[in-house]
């Protein structure tokens, strides 16, 4: 666990800078190579992705906040695609230790920058030559990723699972990226339900056998079990952090909700550029 601690402590020093104008302390990260074979994995923080997140503030997002969540794709070569492409690789490092056909995104609370991470980890990863890729939005009670990538579903995942539509029908192909989505279109009155019922693990076995990479975006964990529920279906976790808003205590909360050994690692998203982040990542 002390990879965990060392990611809330840099996310404990941002949030001090910005309160009292601390300077934040952030050494290089580091990889662990803990085998996967290994009772309880010990991860680190996976990528730090500078400046792009989701509002904090549950106001109204405008345009270029929404086209945040989508920069890698209208801004492949940007420095935050970059960040992007290498949580991609470090994934892909880990997926030759072990089976990581499904990765779930999750945050301790909303507006952390989970969907954000969701969407464009499934973007950069679309770009791999030859890889099926499929993002799906699990958040049956607050989905994003539609707003986000401008498309409108004519049924979705509480369709599929409800039994009034079949899966081929709910997943469509996204304009300007190599990747197919299944969104949200309907927002059922009994989502947690819906999650944990046979028919959603039979719609995970399914995409998994029809694609190469599936990313789960899940709704907030703390507060509603549907983030467990979906962690469970999954290969990998991995844990989104907002430096200067996500309090410590959630972070660890979470981690004793979710299976640590499906946790890959924790992104801490948001952290400021400037001299105290500069240098390799």
């Amino acid at each position: 666990m002390a990879k965990h601690y060392e990611a809330l402590q840099r996310a404990e020093a941002e949030r001090r800078r910005k309160i009292v104008g601390e300077p934040a302390v952030v050494a290089p990260t580091e990889w662990d190579t803990t085998p996967a074979s290994a009772p309880v994995r010990k991860s680190g923080v996976l990528r730090r992705i500078f400046s792009f997140g989701e509002k904090a503030t549950g106001t109204k997002e405008t345009a270029n906040e929404i086209n945040k969540r989508r920069i890698t794709i209208l801004q492949p070569e940007s420095v935050a695609s970059e960040q992007f492409r290498t949580l991609r690789g470090r994934i892909d490092s880990l997926a030759t230790q072990q089976t990581l056909k499904t990765v779930a995104v999750v945050s301790a609370n909303s507006d952390e920058g989970k969907s954000m991470a969701s969407i464009n980890l499934a973007v950069v990863t679309s770009m791999s030559v030859g890889k099926k890729v499929l993002l799906v939005d699990c958040d049956l009670r607050r989905p994003t990723i539609h707003t986000s990538l401008g498309v409108e579903p004519v049924v979705g995942l509480g369709e599929v699972l409800s039994g009034d539509a079949q899966l081929e029908e709910a997943i469509v192909k996204v304009d300007n990226a190599n990747m197919d989505v299944l969104l949200v279109r309907s927002r059922p009155s009994n989502p947690s339900e819906l999650l944990a019922s046979d028919a959603m693990r039979e719609v995970i076995e399914r995409v998994a056998s029809l694609y190469d990479q599936i990313i789960l975006d899940t709704p907030a964990c703390l507060g509603l079990p549907d983030a467990k529920i979906i962690s469970e279906f999954s290969d990998g976790v991995v844990l989104v952090v907002r430096a200067a808003v996500t309090p410590k205590q959630d972070v660890e909360t979470v981690l004793e909700i979710l299976d640590q050994r499906r946790i890959l690692g924790l992104l801490l998203n948001g952290v400021e550029p400037g001299p105290s982040s500069s240098g390799p990542y």
